[in-house]
């Protein structure tokens, strides 16, 4: 006889110690959860999980960590996960002029150049948002509050490209028990010492509340090993980066297999994932360190972190939707800070707090035909970031050029205004 159940009152480890069962007993969940409540999950756990190598049974429970009060270069870190779930704050809706900023440095050429990257942040904003409703009158029949909120989104759109990279920021992780410690035994040898601390504090704090599923042994040719790789390969900075480049190992003629799936495919559905064993699609391109963070969220597609760097410029759209006279302001702000910047005395690492998030990274992604197909019509619609919305643009033109049998839906619109940005809030009802 059929029968469901669900069962959402147990902990993460109790959680993982029902599902493990199963693959030990014939016997009913409801049998397994009376043998839960009269043993517990520890002994278990600490048996079969940790001690004799059962990993997958830690795929099977789940919890949440809120981690407030990091830089966004930490949060980055964490997010730096094929499997990373959760949400951040974002700087393209919340008024960054009152968060504190992580000053690795301290010293007066740090704090000097965190605080004239704030006050043009801060300042400007007011000083934008009349010469945004000139350029975006209301029109009848839309909401004002609505209209309202649209524009201080497009201010943010816009300012956010000023604030240094070390500003702080809120997040969440989602995360089975699994690949939370497989995440934290790299993030804690991270380049950065504050990914470090942050890594050591959730350890702790798991290892309070989950002894047994984080009870692992460490072992030195392990760790010599996990510290070697993250500490040279955190970050990707080619030598030589290109705008926009485009490959695929993706044969048309094993496309042409399926044309009922590729002509025929609605809009806002997906592509069957099996489609994924023809080959990737491989994206390159340079985007500024702000916008990445938007696309850094698809984890269907392998992207490495960037080093942000101000070799590669400053995203010129942001000097675009400025006044002239703030262009001006920003122009001469932006060549200043670049030799501040570069004057420090730090690693490359460390000297990204300090850089502005306008400033562009190279970015290259490796994603099989439905994610390149998912993320380049997602990120062609007007309410996406108008400089990730440009190079999704190319992305657009170039699955078409290289593999035109695949129906595509993107909005190519060059006016990239919408009012509905206001309707893109959490609010009470």
């Amino acid at each position: 006889m059929k029968k469901i159940f669900v069962y959402d009152e147990f902990s993460p480890e109790d959680t993982a110690m029902m599902q493990a069962l199963y693959s030990r007993s014939p016997l009913s969940v409801e049998e397994h959860v009376a043998k839960v409540r009269q043993s517990g999950s520890g002994k278990f756990m600490s048996t079969f999980y940790v001690g004799y190598g059962h990993a997958s049974i830690a795929d099977c429970g789940s919890t949440t960590i809120f981690i407030e009060g990091i830089s966004i270069l930490a949060d980055k870190a964490i997010q730096d996960w094929p499997l990373y779930s959760g949400q951040e704050t974002s700087t393209r809706y919340i008024d960054m002029a009152k968060q504190a900023i992580v000053d690795p440095l301290n010293t007066p050429e740090s704090q000097a150049i965190i605080q004239r990257w704030m006050d043009f942040y801060i300042g400007g904003q007011e000083r934008l948002k009349p010469f945004l409703m000139e350029k975006y009158p209301i029109k009848e029949g839309e909401d004002e509050k609505v209209y309202l909120k649209a524009i201080n989104a497009r201010c943010f759109d816009i300012m956010r490209g000023f604030l240094p990279a070390g500003i702080t920021t809120q997040l969440s992780w989602h995360s089975n028990l699994r690949q939370a410690w497989d995440k934290l035994a790299l993030l804690r040898h991270h380049p950065l010492a504050e990914v470090r601390e942050i890594a050591e504090d959730i350890l702790g704090k798991l290892q309070g509340k989950y002894e047994n599923s984080f009870s692992h042994p460490l072992f030195p040719e392990q760790e010599t090993y996990r510290q070697k790789m993250v500490e040279k390969y955190s970050y990707f900075a080619p030598e030589k980066p290109q705008d926009f480049a485009f490959s695929t190992n993706i044969s048309r003629e094993e496309l042409k297999k399926y044309p009922e799936l590729l002509e025929n495919r609605p809009i806002k559905t997906n592509l069957p994932y099996f489609i994924g064993d023809l080959g990737n699609c491989v994206f390159e391109f340079l985007l500024d360190f702000g916008s990445f963070r938007d696309i850094q969220r698809h984890r269907s597609a392998n992207g490495r972190m960037p080093l942000l760097t101000t070799a590669l410029g400053f995203q010129s759209w942001y000097l675009e939707q400025l006044p002239e006279e703030m262009r001006a302001e920003a122009e001469k702000l932006i060549a200043e800070q670049k030799i501040a910047v570069d004057k420090l005395t730090t690693d490359e690492n460390t000297r990204q707090y300090y850089i502005a998030m306008g400033f562009k990274v190279f970015c290259k992604l490796t994603c099989p035909l439905p994610s390149a197909v998912y993320v380049t019509e997602l990120r062609s619609g007007k309410t996406v970031h108008p400089s990730l919305r440009q190079v999704a643009h190319k992305m657009f033109h170039a699955l078409q050029e290289n593999l035109p049998e695949v129906k595509m839906y993107c909005d190519l619109d060059l006016d990239d205004w919408d009012v509905r940005r206001g309707l893109h809030d959490i609010s009470l009802k």
